[in-house]
């Protein structure tokens, strides 16, 4: 699928899965259809998210809605295993998601490992196919992924059971040698291309753009600094304290777009989809109203002359 079909903006559905906190049942239905109604074309969602709990729920919401119209993204590389030490009243937030622990995740990159855990996510989204699986967060199995799953991912690629494959992480050097090593198609990029961060422009993007590789980018908002429409003491970063130095930059940022009527958050979204490799960004939403909005985020367009005095000023990465 081409980042045109899929649109500039994704959603993230994290949420689904009781990210940080239990979504109620009288709000959760509703994200899907708000996003469809909105535009969304693409989700993306893993087996890690609320062990398994985002799936199932993007299942619920996306049934009914014409197959060929949208984009589904999972991730492979966390096999979900039943919890011999589940005890009740076990919640997953350790790992920060607010659901009961009766399952464990098990990493697995192995080609038995993928397909077993293409087959649980197909059950779970109920649907007839993925059409985009990542290899999800390799970051100490680098090995594993290239002798593995990259493989197993290029099988299910030329058997036609998915469309596309690919990576998603935190860092760009490891998937900058993943675009250079294997033949995928495109890599999802979380925190390292956005207005305060700019380490996947001196390696990943290039290198995408050498071999023809789509790129997505996630966390936009680098966990908070970025999603007001200026960033206040105790505003976070990679979700941890932000330094002042930063705030103070973003701060900066944010001031240049106020002269032009543009929010800092447009400017988030929107600067990752001005570089030609990239072809989406994706974000989270925890209620309807808020994937509304994100979804508004693209468009219109920021003028040329706001861009420029940025980089005249220094603080774009």
């Amino acid at each position: 699928m081409t980042g045109a079909e899929r649109g500039p903006i994704g959603y993230g559905g994290a949420a689904l899965g009781n990210l940080y906190a239990v979504r109620p049942d009288d709000v959760w239905p509703a994200i899907v259809p708000a996003a469809w109604e909105a535009g969304i074309r693409y989700f993306d969602v893993a087996p890690h998210y609320g062990l398994g709990l985002a799936e199932t729920r993007l299942g619920e919401g996306l049934r009914g809605l014409p197959r060929d119209e949208y984009v589904v993204s999972s991730k492979v590389g966390r096999l979900l295993e039943p919890n011999p030490g589940y005890r009740p009243g076990d919640t997953d937030l350790a790992n920060l998601f607010d659901v009961p622990s009766v399952l464990r995740r098990r990493f697995d990159f192995s080609r038995d490992g993928v397909l077993r855990s293409v087959e649980d996510s197909l059950t779970r989204l109920g649907l007839d196919r993925i059409d985009i699986l990542f290899v999800h967060d390799p970051d100490e199995h680098e090995r594993e992924a290239l002798d593995g799953a990259f493989p197993a991912l290029e099988e299910l690629r030329s058997q036609g059971v998915i469309r596309s494959y690919g990576a998603g992480m935190n860092q760009s050097a490891m998937l900058t040698r993943f675009v250079q090593e294997t033949d995928l198609d495109i890599v999802m990029c979380a925190g390292r291309y956005t207005l305060v961060d700019g380490t996947a422009a001196s390696d990943l993007l290039p290198a995408a753009q050498e071999r023809g590789v789509e790129v997505v980018v996630a966390a936009v908002f680098n966990s908070g600094i970025l999603a007001t429409d200026r960033p206040t003491a105790g505003a976070t970063f990679d979700y941890g304290a932000a330094p002042a130095a930063l705030i103070e930059r973003a701060g900066r940022i944010a001031d240049v777009a106020a002269s032009f009527g543009v929010t800092l958050p447009q400017l988030a979204v929107q600067f990752p989809l001005r570089h030609p490799a990239v072809s989406t960004v994706v974000l989270g939403a925890d209620t309807p109203d808020q994937i509304v909005r994100n979804a508004a985020l693209a468009a219109p367009a920021a003028p040329d002359e706001l861009w420029a005095e940025l980089e005249a000023d220094g603080p774009l990465p």
